[in-house]
C-alpha cells in the first residue's frame, strides 16, 4: 500500500483567520508570542522577579504580619495612601494583601515554598537551564505546602495559641484539623503522617531507597554466599551492565543483517543466580553471529550462563498482523507528513456569512414595561387574591420580551390549588390576553404568574447570533432559540437532544422558528460538517435555501432538486437516510467507536484507511416543515422509516426537526412521541393540543408571534423566538451560493422502491455501459457487489456507477438490491465472468 493512497486532502492547512468570517472567529498567533526570544526573556524576568517578591513579602509578612493585620482591615476605610504608611511589610500594602492571603489565610509558613516555582519556571524560560526539574518541583511544592500548613495546624490546635500562632498554619492547615480533631482527638496526627509516608512511598520510591541502602549497609556475614562464588560485593550492577551491552549488540546485529525491514527481533538475556556469576573486569563486548545463537561465556574460568531466546513476530501463515502493522506505519507517515485530516479544506476558500447581512437591532427600550405597569399589575394582584382569602407575603416582578413574571410567596395555610383555580378571575382583573399559572416554580419554592407585556420587544436574529455566549458556543450543532423571561439568551446542543418536535397553530412563529434553527447552524458550521435534508410539502417555505445546494443541502443521486416537496420523493428521501443510517454504523463498526465523533476524531488522526470505504462523516439534518400532511397521504410509509431514524440515528450524526401546526395523536403518533424528548410548542388551539405535544397544558395561553414553550428534560421554559425576516434568509443563501461549492449535493444512498423493478425491465442490452466489463471485472475481483467500490476505483460518479450496478444486476453479475449491506457476487473467478460476458457479446 502506498502513501499516496492515505494522503485525502494534502493542501497546507488555512488558518483561523482565512476559514473564518471576521465577527465569528478571531485569533492571537501565540506561538509567535511565547516562541520569540526577546518575549521568552522577558517572562523568564517577570517570574523571576515574581518569585522573589512573593518570597520576601511572605517572610516579611511572618515577621510583621500581625502589626499589618489592623491595616488589611481597614483597607476599606481609608486611603491607599495612609495605609501604605502604616504597613510594615517590606512591599507595602500589595504585599500585605497577597500575604495575608497566601500565608494567614490560606497555607501559613507552607506559602514560602510557593514562589520557588514561579522562580524555577522564569530562569528555565530566561536561561534555557533548570536549577530543578520543574515539574518534579511543582508537584513537590504543591504536596508540601498543604502538607505542612496542615502539620502546623495541628501544632497550633495543641498549643491553645489560636490568636497569636494562627499565621503559622493558616486558615487551611487550621480548618482541616479542627475536622480531624472532631473526629480522632489527639489521634488526628496520625493521617497527617500517613499522609507523608504514602507520599514518600510513591513519589520518592522509599522501597528502592531502602533496598539500596540495606544492601549499601549490609554486615559482611551477610554476604557469604557472594565471597564462595568469587563475587565481589557491589558486582551485580557490573552483570547488569554486561547484559545491558550484550541486548544491544544483539539487537544492532539483527537489524543490521537479516531484519532489516522488521520490527527488532526481541531477546532475552537470563542469569540464573547473580551469586553464581564470576565477573571479570575489562570484558569485550560479545558478539552473536546471525547464523546459529550459542551460549557465549566472557572467560573459561567464568562460568556465565546466558540464554538467549529469540522471539520470531513474523507469521507466516497469516499475514494479518504484518499487514495491520503495515497500515499503522504509513498512516504515521502520512500523519507526520501531511497533519491531520482537515475536511474544510475541500472548500478553502469558504467564508462565513457576516452578521453585516442581518438587519440592524432596532433599540426598543421604551417598549418594556414601565414601573406604573408593574405596580398596577401587582396591586391587581394582591387584590384579586385578597377578595378570595388568599393573602401574599411577598411578591417579585421578572420583566422579559413578552411577558412579566411575577412570582408570589403565600401565607402559609394557603393550598396551591385554590390559587390555579383563579387563573380566569387573575386575568380578568388585569385585563390580560391570557395569562399562565406555574405552581409552583421548579426549585424556587414560590408561585409564578406570568403575565403579557402591552408592548412587546422583539427580539431580532442579529442581537442573539452576534452575542458572545452564541459565539462562544462549543456545541456539536448549537441552535439559538430565543430569550427567556429574564432576557438570557438560550442556545441549546441539537446533538445533545437529539431530536426536536415542533408544534404551533397558522401565524403563531413555526417557520420562523425553523428558519431561526437553520440560521444559527449555518453560522457556526462549514459545509463540510454540517448538511441539510429539507423536507416541505408546502413547497413555499423552505424553497429560499435552495442556493445552498452545492453547500449545504444533502438529495437522492436522481432528483432534479434538493429541497423535497412530492410526498413520494419524501418517502424514498427517508428510507434512503435509513440505508445511511445503517452504513455509517457499519463504518463505526469497523472503526471501533461508539459515536459520529469519535469516528471523526480517529479519521483527522489517518488512523482509518479511506481505501477500506472510511470516509469523513458529515453532521445531517432532516427538517421537515409540515409533518401532518405527510402523515395523511403517506401514513405508515412515513411513519416507520421517521421512528427508525429517532430511535437509532443519533449515535451516527442524523439528527429529526420536525414541525407541525396539527399536533394530534394522529400525527404525532406515540411511535414518534416516544423518540422525540425535546419538544417545542408555539401556541396551539386547544389544551388538548398542547398536552399531546408538551404532555402538559399551557400553550393554549400563549400570545402568538414567536412566544412558545421548550418542554426537555422534563423542564418548562418559556422563550420569546428570534425573528429573521425573508430578505435576510434570502442575503445570507446569495452570500454563501455566490462562494465556489462541491461539483452538487451530497448524495445520499439511493433507495430502490416499488418501481425499481420496472426500471429494470426497460434496460436494452444494446445500450450497456462501455466499461461494464471492466467493473464487472472489479466486483468479481473484490468479492464485493459495491456500487462505491466502482465509484472509488473507476473514478465514476454516483449516477453512472448505479447505472453500470443495475445493468451488472441485469447481467446475473451481482444479485439484487439488499440495502446497506453489498450485493451478492454470483461468479468467484474471473474465468467464468470472462466466459459469461463473452456469451452476452460483450468481448
Amino acid at each position: 500500500m502506498s502513501v499516496n493512497k492515505l494522503r485525502g486532502n494534502t493542501q497546507r492547512p488555512k488558518t483561523t483567520e482565512e476559514t473564518s468570517s471576521p465577527g465569528f472567529r478571531i485569533s492571537l498567533d501565540w506561538n509567535h508570542i511565547f516562541s520569540n526570544p526577546k518575549n521568552i526573556l522577558a517572562w523568564g524576568t517577570f517570574f523571576i522577579v515574581l518569585g522573589l517578591i512573593m518570597e520576601i513579602s511572605f517572610l516579611s509578612y511572618i515577621i510583621t504580619g500581625l502589626s499589618d493585620q489592623s491595616v488589611i482591615d481597614g483597607l476599606g476605610h481609608e486611603s491607599i495612601r495612609d495605609a501604605g504608611r502604616q504597613t510594615r511589610n517590606f512591599f507595602g500594602v500589595l504585599g500585605a494583601v497577597v500575604s495575608h492571603f497566601f500565608v494567614y489565610r490560606w497555607f501559613g509558613v507552607g506559602a514560602l515554598l510557593l514562589p520557588l516555582v514561579p522562580f524555577i519556571a522564569g530562569w528555565k524560560m530566561a536561561f534555557g537551564k533548570e536549577l530543578l526539574s520543574l515539574t518534579r518541583t511543582t508537584k513537590e511544592v504543591i504536596f508540601f505546602t498543604l502538607w505542612l500548613s496542615v502539620m502546623m495546624g495541628y501544632v497550633v490546635l495543641m498549643s491553645d495559641k489560636e490568636n497569636t500562632l494562627s499565621f503559622v498554619s493558616g486558615g487551611i492547615g487550621y480548618t482541616i484539623n479542627v475536622v480531624l480533631f472532631d473526629w480522632l482527638k489527639w489521634g488526628s496526627v496520625i493521617p497527617i503522617i500517613f499522609a507523608m509516608f504514602v507520599f514518600a512511598v510513591f513519589f520518592y520510591d522509599a522501597k528502592s531507597a531502602y533496598e539500596a541502602w540495606q544492601l549499601k549497609n549490609a554486615r559482611p556475614d551477610v554476604v557469604p554466599e557472594a565471597k564462595e562464588n568469587n563475587v565481589a560485593p557491589g558486582s551485580e550492577e557490573k552483570v547488569v551492565a554486561e547484559e545491558r551491552t550484550f541486548t544491544s549488540v544483539v539487537n544492532d546485529t539483527y537489524d543490521d543483517e537479516e531484519f532489516e525491514e522488521k520490527e527488532p527481533v526481541k531477546e532475552t538475556v537470563e542469569l540464573e543466580t547473580v551469586s553464581k556469576v564470576e565477573v571479570v573486569p575489562n570484558v569485550a563486548p560479545i558478539v552473536i553471529p546471525v547464523a546459529p545463537v550459542a551460549p557465549v561465556a566472557p572467560a573459561p574460568a567464568a562460568p556465565l550462563k546466558l540464554e538467549l531466546e529469540v522471539e520470531d513476530t513474523t507469521d507466516h501463515s497469516n499475514g494479518q498482523a504484518e499487514e495491520a502493522f503495515e497500515d499503522e506505519d504509513i498512516n504515521a507517515t502520512v500523519l507526520r507528513e501531511f497533519g491531520q485530516y482537515d475536511p474544510m479544506l475541500d472548500l478553502p476558500t469558504y467564508q462565513f456569512p457576516s452578521i453585516g447581512l442581518l438587519n440592524d437591532a432596532v433599540d426598543n427600550q421604551h417598549e418594556k414595561v414601565s414601573q406604573e405597569e408593574l405596580e398596577s399589575n401587582k396591586t391587581r394582584i394582591v387584590d384579586t387574591l385578597g377578595s378570595y382569602g388568599i393573602n401574599i407575603s411577598k411578591i417579585k416582578a421578572t420583566i422579559g420580551p413578552t411577558v412579566t413574571l411575577y412570582e408570589i410567596i403565600p401565607e402559609a395555610g394557603v393550598r396551591i390549588s385554590k390559587i390555579k383555580n383563579l387563573e380566569g378571575d387573575i386575568a380578568l382583573s388585569l385585563a390580560a390576553l391570557g395569562i399562565r399559572i406555574i405552581a409552583p416554580m421548579p426549585g424556587r419554592g414560590t408561585i409564578g404568574i406570568e403575565v403579557p407585556n402591552k408592548n412587546r420587544e422583539t427580539v431580532f436574529i442579529r442581537s442573539v447570533l452576534s452575542s458572545d455566549k452564541f459565539m462562544k458556543a462549543n456545541y456539536d450543532l448549537p441552535i439559538v432559540l430565543g430569550k427567556t423571561i429574564s432576557n438570557d439568551i438560550h442556545i441549546v446542543d441539537l446533538a445533545k437532544m437529539p431530536h426536536l418536535l415542533m408544534a404551533g397553530a397558522t401565524g403563531q412563529g413555526k417557520s420562523v422558528g425553523l428558519n431561526v434553527i437553520l440560521a444559527s447552524l449555518i453560522y457556526k458550521k462549514h459545509p463540510a460538517e454540517l448538511k441539510f435534508v429539507l423536507v416541505d410539502p408546502k413547497k413555499v417555505e423552505l424553497t429560499l435555501f435552495n442556493k445552498l445546494e452545492r453547500h449545504f443541502l444533502a438529495k437522492l443521486p436522481n432528483a432534479e432538486e434538493a429541497i423535497i416537496t412530492d410526498t413520494k420523493k419524501v418517502i424514498f428521501t427517508l428510507n434512503s437516510l435509513c440505508i445511511e443510517m445503517d452504513s455509517r454504523y457499519d463504518l463505526l463498526k469497523e472503526a471501533s467507536v461508539r459515536n459520529l465523533k469519535e469516528y471523526n476524531a480517529k479519521f483527522a488522526q489517518r488512523r482509518l484507511n479511506p481505501e477500506k470505504g472510511h470516509r469523513f462523516l458529515p453532521y445531517i439534518v432532516l427538517v421537515i416543515d409540515e409533518l401532518a400532511d405527510l402523515m395523511m397521504t403517506a401514513g405508515k410509509e412515513v411513519e416507520t422509516p421517521i421512528a427508525r431514524l429517532a430511535q437509532l440515528a443519533r449515535a451516527v450524526g442524523i439528527h429529526l426537526v420536525v414541525a407541525t401546526q396539527r399536533p394530534s395523536v394522529k400525527v404525532i403518533t406515540g411511535l414518534i412521541k416516544a423518540n422525540f424528548p425535546a419538544r417545542l410548542s408555539f401556541r396551539v388551539t386547544s389544551s388538548i393540543d398542547s398536552r399531546t405535544i408538551l404532555d402538559m397544558g399551557g400553550a393554549e395561553q400563549l400570545v402568538g408571534q414567536g412566544d412558545m414553550l421548550l418542554a426537555i428534560n422534563s423542564e418548562v421554559i418559556r422563550l420569546q423566538c428570534p425573528f429573521i425576516d425573508t430578505r435576510e434568509i434570502e442575503d445570507v443563501c446569495e452570500f454563501i451560493g455566490a462562494q465556489r461549492g462541491y461539483d452538487d449535493a451530497y448524495a445520499l444512498p439511493e433507495y430502490e422502491g416499488e418501481d425499481a423493478a420496472e426500471g429494470k425491465a426497460d434496460l436494452n442490452p444494446d445500450d450497456f455501459d462501455g466499461l461494464l466489463p471492466d467493473a464487472a471485472r472489479l466486483i468479481v475481483t473484490h468479492q464485493q457487489g459495491s456500487t462505491s467500490l466502482i465509484q472509488r476505483k473507476m473514478k465514476l460518479g454516483y449516477n453512472r456507477a448505479g447505472r453500470i450496478m443495475d445493468q451488472l444486476e441485469l447481467l446475473g453479475v451481482v444479485g439484487p438490491f439488499t440495502g446497506s449491506k453489498a450485493r451478492d457476487v454470483m461468479f468467484h473467478d474471473l474465468s467464468g465472468l470472462e466466459e459469461h460476458l463473452r456469451v452476452r457479446g460483450l468481448l
